[in-house]
């Protein structure tokens, strides 16, 4: 076995009748990184990670998990692997411990041992005070953390995350984000999908971002980030701005758009070094009085948009 790469997926390529739901897709992920899997909605993440999982059959290619061929029957990977999916899958008879308890029971046979994992899983879910809590008696936050908590008690070394912060409270979103960490920091390699830019950025070593079926770019946050055509985006919160003062920026040099929408104006600028300094210089000019102006690179979300033409939750 390569220790290099966890996964290794070379030519996958999944058909539904005439369409091609993932097509030729070849991509490794490394031993201890979190990838971070990003698309908007039929982009083929779901079927990548299915296929993977050898839940769903590919039409061709070849799937590689600790350097072996990946198959529905093959258990030694898959008691090795920890899978979080986005619908919270307990049991609601069942107390959070006793929750904890079967899954990591289907894996650890060995009480003592279950035990100091299944106390592990809490301690990192932060759930200590409701372990003998109901799932009707938690809220939605505590439930994916519940959720997440089944899925890893296992101690997998690989660990596929499908959007775990969806619809949560901020302080579980802050204690699931820091488990994840934690998981990482132990030597776990993790696969996250997200439609939070500001997570990918945060957590991911690396990022692809998938349309179509096809990668269409991969790199680290920063990496991605040289990709965007803008080098800087300037908003400016502004009343009552004349419409031949949003022309004349329109207008100036190394401006690609300029938006005024409700009192905020959105300026983007290809290029140029000073380009927030000649902006207050024309508006001290013209009279121009604002609220608040702040500059800022390029986001995530800014080469996002640009390289699939979508918001990420269409």
């Amino acid at each position: 076995m390569d220790n290099k790469y966890v996964i290794e997926v070379k030519g996958l390529t999944k058909e539904y009748n005439n369409l091609r739901a993932v097509d030729n897709l070849s991509f490794e992920v490394k031993k201890g990184e979190i990838l971070g899997l990003l698309g908007p909605n039929g982009s083929g993440k779901s079927t990548t990670i299915n296929c993977i999982l050898s839940l769903l059959k590919f039409s061709s290619g070849s799937i590689k998990i600790f350097g072996e061929e990946m198959s529905p029957d093959a258990y030694d990977i898959k008691r090795n692997i920890g899978v979080i999916f986005q619908e919270v899958a307990v049991f609601e008879e069942l107390t959070v411990y006793e929750n904890i308890d079967y899954f990591c029971g289907l894996y650890i046979k060995d009480k003592a041992t279950r035990k100091k994992c299944i106390d592990d899983a809490i301690k990192l879910a932060g759930l200590g005070e409701f372990k003998k809590f109901y799932p009707k008696q938690l809220s939605g936050g505590l439930l994916r953390r519940l959720n997440i908590a089944c899925g890893i008690a296992h101690k997998p070394s690989l660990i596929f995350l499908d959007e775990p912060t969806v619809a949560v409270d901020p302080q579980s979103r802050n204690n699931i984000l820091d488990g994840i960490k934690k998981l990482r920091d132990e030597g776990a390699t993790i696969c996250y999908t997200t439609h939070y830019m500001e997570e990918a950025e945060l957590l991911c070593d690396r990022i692809i971002i998938l349309d179509k079926g096809k990668i269409i770019a991969q790199g680290s946050a920063d990496e991605l980030k040289e990709l965007a055509s803008i080098e800087e985006k300037v908003t400016v919160e502004i009343n009552n701005l004349k419409p031949e003062i949003i022309e004349a920026v329109k207008s100036a040099e190394n401006v690609d758009t300029a938006d005024y929408i409700g009192n905020t104006l959105v300026i983007t600028y290809k290029k140029g070094q000073n380009n927030f300094g000649a902006l207050i210089d024309f508006m001290s000019r013209e009279g121009v009085v604002y609220n608040k102006i702040f500059s800022e690179r390029p986001t995530l979300n800014d080469v996002f948009l640009e390289l699939t033409g979508k918001e990420l939750r269409d």
